[in-house]
């Protein structure tokens, strides 16, 4: 099938529109009751979810459960079972929704498949076991439109995903899909367009921030015969999901955002770099590739204009550094994967040595929205200087784990406490970590910091790509900042001194500290090095790479004394400083502590309390797992 006009586009939108009606609707209405086969309803349809967290907890044979119920039940013709992309609450995943009630089930199991298709289809009747429990009022609550978890979220960059099937261009074109490329092609100049990105104020979400159209307009402004259009995907932020999700849940806006940057700047040529570690990922952008070749949107003379573009899948291997776009070029071309010194940038000499635009996942995502409803509808979104929303991967401590999407300028303390539901076990918040390796962690007296590039860097962290990470009182600052900076030295490519070298000695540091042989010299040459490092680095991975070791030196200066001069951890989580110890007023002499200590650290007879040789113990605690008498103490 070829689509040779704007008419052609419109009647599939409007006939795949009628498919979406019941989705459409369910946006809109307050549902009290359950909406089954028995009160009359003459269509329903189930939405399951089908991104990478809930596949691997068997939501594909939730699916394929269902279909067989329906089957059995000869009902097939009637209720239809869709695989959808991410619906963002990870934390209660696999999640089922039924439309057009918009019934919200949580935690479902391939189990309860026949249960959903008889109690909830054909009986009209909710299953309350299943529902999402409302942590503070304890009410199971049905519609996701009344879960604190969705009420403060702006879902632009994630419009579609959770509500069409990421396999089916047509669901795609039925919420405006391609209409923007179409009206681009049809209607404007490339200049104009960059105009219109421009004016929005969309910058770019992969960690950098800088203006989209601007980026645009550089590459739209060099001569060359060729050029391209490059999507990094290679999102690498430990915790951080927000790309793959995108791509999983919504491929074909990535497809047509490519091709309307490439009409914009001049380019025939997109690449999708993409790391291997993503195969869902990379089998929901073949497929979507592969249909809008088929209906026309890529490939030559694309809707009746001259215009041909095409785009091709590039795998990495996993390298972190590759995210940083000089890196990410030379890894497309068979190159080690290093970044370069700047100017040149890529809009200039990228790829092939010729001009490339650069921009990642969650950017484009944003592109063909911004056409639709326009530049100042997004601009009206966020705060002065950060325009729109921005996806974060709301990770550790928190009640509700998962994707989210709020506009520029809401608050720390908003989105873990009203949106992440509050720290797990009624723990005390300590940090939060945001931008990843790159960022900083925050502390209580930050929680009323708007989210915007601008706040962000002005207290000590950054934006990054979206990771969100919250720590409570159990998390120890230094071996936090520890973990992220042997994750950084692990990565760096070594091309530069200040970040092959100097990290390594500033890891060293940290190891020296956590182990109980710091001093208070260390602290200052902690904080020296890692300011050396920010301003000689060569790329923006060696350049942010102190962040966490300054941040924690500045909120958490009192726990690193503690443990150079005291040699303790309040958190208790570096075992060096650690001492495992048995309180014989509780120990009854069971012996199941010495039995399974690996290194026979613990004497003592049977029914008489026991004691641990420290100079024998590795602190593994697995005594204290074992010990059914709450006997072991670590101090």
């Amino acid at each position: 099938m070829k689509i040779l006009s704007i008419h052609d586009l419109q009647s599939i939108r409007k006939k795949a529109g009628q498919a979406l009606s019941l989705r459409e609707e369910s946006n809109e209405i307050v549902a009290e009751k359950s909406c089954g086969l028995a009160v009359g309803t003459k269509h329903l349809q189930i939405l399951v979810c089908g991104g990478t967290g809930c596949k691997a907890s068997s939501s594909h044979t939730i699916t394929d459960h269902l279909q067989k119920k329906l089957e059995a039940n000869g009902i097939s013709n009637q209720v239809e079972v869709i695989t959808v992309g991410c619906f963002g609450f990870c934390e209660k995943g696999p999640i089922v929704k039924i439309i057009p009630d918009n019934t919200f089930y949580t935690q479902v199991t391939p189990e309860d498949a026949e249960e959903i298709i008889t109690e909830h289809i054909i009986g009209g009747r909710k299953i309350e076991r299943l529902l999402y429990e409302d942590p503070k009022t304890e009410k199971a609550v049905s519609d996701s439109k009344h879960m604190d978890f969705y009420r403060k979220q702006l879902r632009v960059a994630l419009r579609n995903c959770g509500f069409i099937d990421p396999e089916n261009i047509e669901e795609y074109i039925a919420r405006n899909g391609y209409f923007a490329l179409a009206d681009c092609l049809l209607q404007k100049q490339p200049t104009e367009v960059i105009e219109s990105i421009k004016r929005s104020g969309l910058r770019g979400r992969g960690g950098g921030g800088f203006p989209t159209g601007i980026k645009w307009e550089l590459t739209h402004k060099q001569e060359a015969d060729t050029k391209y259009v490059v999507c990094n995907a290679d999102e690498g932020d430990p915790g951080a999901f927000m790309d793959r999700s995108i791509m999983e849940g919504d491929p074909h806006s990535i497809v047509e955002a490519m091709a309307i940057c490439g009409y914009s700047i001049g380019a025939s040529k997109g690449l999708v770099y993409i790391r291997a570690e993503y195969p869902l990922a990379i089998q929901r952008l073949k497929k979507a590739i592969a249909q809008a070749r088929e209906y026309g949107l890529l490939g030559n003379n694309i809707l009746g204009t001259p215009f041909g573009f095409d785009i091709e899948i590039r795998y990495g291997a996993g390298a972190f550094v590759c995210g940083e776009e000089t890196a990410l070029i030379h890894s497309m071309e068979g190159k080690r994967g290093e970044p370069t010194l700047k100017p040149p940038f890529p809009a200039e000499s990228g790829y092939l040595g010729k001009p490339t635009n650069v921009n990642n996942v969650e950017t484009l995502a944003n592109i063909p929205i911004i056409l639709t409803k326009g530049a100042d509808w997004y601009a009206s979104i966020g705060t002065e200087r950060s325009k729109g929303t921005k996806v974060f991967a709301l990770a550790g401590k928190i009640n509700n784990v998962g994707l989210i999407e709020v506009p520029m300028g809401t608050t720390l303390r908003e989105v873990i406490y009203e949106i992440g539901g509050g720290i797990k076990g009624g723990k005390k918040f300590k940090a939060v970590q945001t931008g990843g390796p790159s960022g900083g962690c925050l502390t209580e007296k930050h929680l009323d910091t708007p989210i915007d590039f601008d706040n962000l860097l002005a207290v000590g962290s950054m934006m990054g790509s979206g990771g969100m990470i919250v720590m409570d009182e159990d998390d120890c600052m230094v071996s936090v900042s520890r973990f992220y900076l042997d994750f950084t030295v692990e990565e760096s490519c070594g091309k530069c001194t200040p970040c092959r070298i100097g990290n390594k000695r500033l890891l060293e540091l940290l190891n020296k500290i956590t182990d109980g042989r710091g001093t208070e010299k260390d602290l200052d040459t902690l904080s020296t090095l890692g300011r050396v490092i920010k301003d000689t680095a060569l790329c923006g991975l060696g350049q942010t790479s102190p962040n966490p070791v300054l941040s924690t030196l500045d909120n958490f200066y009192d726990e690193y004394l503690e443990h150079v001069k005291d040699k303790t951890c309040r958190a208790k989580q570096c075992k060096s400083l650690l001492t495992y110890t048995i309180n014989p007023e509780l120990c009854i002499g069971c012996h199941l502590c010495a039995k399974n200590c690996p290194v026979a650290a613990i004497n003592g007879t049977v029914r008489k309390p026991h004691a641990i040789n420290p100079d024998t113990c590795i602190k593994c605690g697995m005594c204290m797992a074992r010990c059914k008498f709450k006997a072991i103490l670590v101090c």
